[in-house]
Protein backbone atom coordinates (compact mmCIF):
# COMPACT_ATOMS: atom_id res chain seq x y z
CA UNK A 1 0.00 0.00 0.00
CA UNK A 2 2.47 2.62 1.20
CA UNK A 3 6.12 2.73 2.01
CA UNK A 4 7.52 2.26 5.44
CA UNK A 5 10.27 4.56 6.60
CA UNK A 6 13.09 3.04 8.60
CA UNK A 7 15.57 5.44 10.15
CA UNK A 8 18.93 3.71 10.33
CA UNK A 9 21.47 6.06 11.86
CA UNK A 10 20.62 8.86 14.24
CA UNK A 11 22.99 11.70 15.07
CA UNK A 12 22.25 14.54 17.44
CA UNK A 13 23.62 17.90 18.54
CA UNK A 14 22.80 20.06 21.55
CA UNK A 15 23.05 23.69 22.47
CA UNK A 16 22.57 24.49 26.14
CA UNK A 17 21.76 27.59 28.16
CA UNK A 18 20.45 29.71 25.29
CA UNK A 19 18.96 33.04 26.35
CA UNK A 20 15.65 32.46 24.54
CA UNK A 21 12.42 31.44 26.21
CA UNK A 22 11.09 27.94 25.63
CA UNK A 23 7.87 29.15 24.00
CA UNK A 24 9.69 31.30 21.45
CA UNK A 25 12.07 28.48 20.54
CA UNK A 26 9.27 25.90 20.24
CA UNK A 27 7.41 28.20 17.87
CA UNK A 28 10.33 27.82 15.46
CA UNK A 29 11.23 24.14 15.94
CA UNK A 30 7.65 23.03 15.35
CA UNK A 31 8.05 24.27 11.78
CA UNK A 32 11.11 22.15 10.98
CA UNK A 33 10.19 18.89 12.72
CA UNK A 34 10.02 16.01 10.22
CA UNK A 35 11.37 17.99 7.27
CA UNK A 36 14.43 17.26 5.19
CA UNK A 37 17.70 18.97 6.02
CA UNK A 38 17.60 21.31 3.01
CA UNK A 39 13.98 22.35 3.65
CA UNK A 40 14.76 23.06 7.29
CA UNK A 41 17.75 25.21 6.30
CA UNK A 42 15.63 27.26 3.92
CA UNK A 43 12.86 27.72 6.49
CA UNK A 44 15.25 28.80 9.24
CA UNK A 45 17.08 31.19 6.95
CA UNK A 46 13.97 33.13 5.99
CA UNK A 47 11.88 33.08 9.17
CA UNK A 48 11.97 36.44 11.00
CA UNK A 49 12.54 35.14 14.54
CA UNK A 50 15.67 35.62 16.65
CA UNK A 51 15.67 31.96 17.71
CA UNK A 52 16.26 30.87 14.10
CA UNK A 53 19.94 31.76 14.22
CA UNK A 54 20.64 29.52 17.21
CA UNK A 55 18.52 26.64 15.88
CA UNK A 56 20.23 26.91 12.50
CA UNK A 57 23.57 26.58 14.26
CA UNK A 58 22.44 23.42 16.08
CA UNK A 59 20.97 21.90 12.92
CA UNK A 60 24.14 22.49 10.90
CA UNK A 61 26.19 21.03 13.76
CA UNK A 62 24.04 17.87 13.79
CA UNK A 63 24.47 17.51 10.02
CA UNK A 64 28.23 18.03 10.33
CA UNK A 65 28.33 15.36 13.06
CA UNK A 66 26.48 12.95 10.77
CA UNK A 67 28.84 13.70 7.90
CA UNK A 68 32.04 13.48 9.94
CA UNK A 69 31.25 10.63 12.35
CA UNK A 70 29.19 8.30 10.15
CA UNK A 71 29.99 9.54 6.65
CA UNK A 72 26.35 10.29 5.84
CA UNK A 73 25.40 12.55 2.95
CA UNK A 74 23.71 15.78 4.07
CA UNK A 75 21.14 15.56 1.27
CA UNK A 76 19.81 12.25 2.70
CA UNK A 77 19.20 13.63 6.20
CA UNK A 78 15.92 14.69 7.75
CA UNK A 79 15.05 16.17 11.13
CA UNK A 80 13.71 13.23 13.09
CA UNK A 81 13.52 14.68 16.59
CA UNK A 82 13.69 18.19 18.04
CA UNK A 83 13.48 18.97 21.74
CA UNK A 84 13.38 22.29 23.53
CA UNK A 85 13.71 21.92 27.29
CA UNK A 86 13.53 24.53 30.00
CA UNK A 87 16.78 25.58 31.62
CA UNK A 88 17.64 27.78 34.56
CA UNK A 89 16.05 31.19 35.03
CA UNK A 90 18.00 34.34 35.83
CA UNK A 91 16.19 36.38 38.45
CA UNK A 92 16.75 40.13 38.57
CA UNK A 93 14.97 43.09 40.14
CA UNK A 94 14.18 46.41 38.52
CA UNK A 95 13.58 49.42 40.75
CA UNK A 96 10.02 50.76 40.71
CA UNK A 97 8.19 53.61 42.37
CA UNK A 98 8.18 54.11 46.15
CA UNK A 99 11.16 51.84 46.79
CA UNK A 100 9.59 48.69 45.43
CA UNK A 101 11.37 46.08 43.36
CA UNK A 102 9.82 44.54 40.26
CA UNK A 103 11.03 40.98 39.48
CA UNK A 104 12.40 40.18 36.03
CA UNK A 105 12.78 36.55 35.03
CA UNK A 106 15.06 35.79 32.08
CA UNK A 107 14.38 32.26 30.95
CA UNK A 108 16.86 30.01 29.17
CA UNK A 109 16.48 26.75 27.27
CA UNK A 110 18.32 23.72 25.91
CA UNK A 111 17.85 22.72 22.26
CA UNK A 112 18.67 19.24 20.98
CA UNK A 113 18.19 18.17 17.36
CA UNK A 114 18.43 14.60 16.05
CA UNK A 115 18.87 13.96 12.33
CA UNK A 116 18.66 10.58 10.65
CA UNK A 117 18.57 9.01 7.22
CA UNK A 118 15.49 7.78 5.42
CA UNK A 119 15.46 4.40 3.78
CA UNK A 120 12.22 3.25 2.18
CA UNK A 121 11.40 -0.40 2.58
CA UNK A 122 8.95 -2.22 0.30
CA UNK A 123 5.78 -3.54 1.93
Amino acid sequence: MGTRVNSKEKVSAQLKYIDISVEKARRVVNQIRGRSYEQALILLEFMPYRACQKILKVLSSAAANANHNLGLNKSDLFVSEVKVDKSNTLKRFRPRAQGRGYPIRRTNCHISITVSTKTTLPD
